[in-house]
């Protein structure tokens, strides 16, 4: 088999199968990041975290999860949409970090008589380390989403001109 056929086989396989492996990496992303908000949420650190900012954080890590998942389901029948959803999603992932990650790392509180550091470098690390992974993986299921849909999407033009000129 030469090259050229393997690849129009590889082509024409998209048609029958989904983007399974777009949709895999955007819920290993929501795995990650609920490894991250239950990290942040399990914290204890007197009321730190008791403040409109974890409400929104909150509501935000709903929307993600919400999200995420309509879009695995997109990306997997090649919707192109929701490759760039994703993209965004990544991006979003981010910028979180500059957020709760940055500020709970430097913050000190006092309980009692005694001053504790609200986020241990330990911590900050594994939940940065969640986001980072976590953007990485929306931002390649989207970049594959888009490179396997553009790709579908010439093949079947390239199907549809043939079908075209047969009759």
């Amino acid at each position: 088999m030469t090259n050229e056929e393997v690849v129009l086989i590889k082509k024409d396989r998209l048609r029958y199968s989904k983007n399974k492996l777009s949709s895999n990496l955007t819920l290993l992303a929501i795995i990650l990041n609920a490894m991250y908000f239950v990290s942040i949420y399990k914290s204890d650190v007197g009321t730190y975290y008791y403040t409109y900012m974890i409400g929104i954080s909150i509501v935000y890590n709903l929307l993600f999860m919400l999200i995420a998942f309509l879009s695995s389901e997109g990306v997997k029948n090649y919707k192109i949409g929701y490759s760039f959803v994703l993209m965004a999603l990544g991006a979003g992932q981010l910028f979180r970090i500059t957020i709760i990650p940055m500020n709970a790392k430097d913050a000190t509180i006092t309980l009692g008589e005694e001053s504790r550091i609200v986020m241990l470098d330990k911590q900050f690390y594994y939940v940065v380390g969640c986001l980072i992974v976590s953007a990485a993986l929306c931002i390649i299921a989207g970049i594959v989403g888009v490179v396997k849909t553009k790709t579908l999407t010439s093949y079947q033009e390239e199907l549809d001109n043939k079908a075209k000129g047969a009759s």
